[in-house]
């Protein structure tokens, strides 16, 4: 029953994650141009190129925040690593508990640190 839960919540993150990827390729791109101009207003000298490079900062940041939603697709990409870290974990836990001699082992260590 769990595999299914993770089953099932692994396939609606991997949707919504897949609708909003377009809106995260444009949300990364937005920043990067937010970025790139910064850095470009910061070492500009004229009057001029500060207000151009202002305008330009000013497009790329409403471009950025027309592309919020994008962040349901940063969720989404977590709660699948999340998902996938846990059905491995199970995997781990059934392999360790099927073992006999990890058990020895682990009983024998703790023999010895008494």
């Amino acid at each position: 029953m769990k595999k299914f839960g993770l089953l099932l919540m692994g396939g609606i993150a991997a949707v919504v994650l897949f609708a909003n990827l377009a809106p995260m390729i444009a949300l990364a791109i937005g920043l990067a141009v937010l970025y790139f101009t910064a850095k470009q207003f910061l070492k500009a000298e004229t009057t001029f190129r500060k207000v151009l490079w202002a305008g330009i900062g000013i497009i790329a940041l409403m471009a950025s925040v027309s592309n919020v939603p994008a962040i349901l697709g940063f969720v989404a990409a977590y709660v699948l690593y999340v998902i996938y870290k846990k059905w491995n974990e199970n995997k781990e836990l059934v392999k360790e508990e099927s073992d006999p001699f990890v058990n020895f082992e682990k009983q024998w260590a703790e023999l010895k640190r008494n």
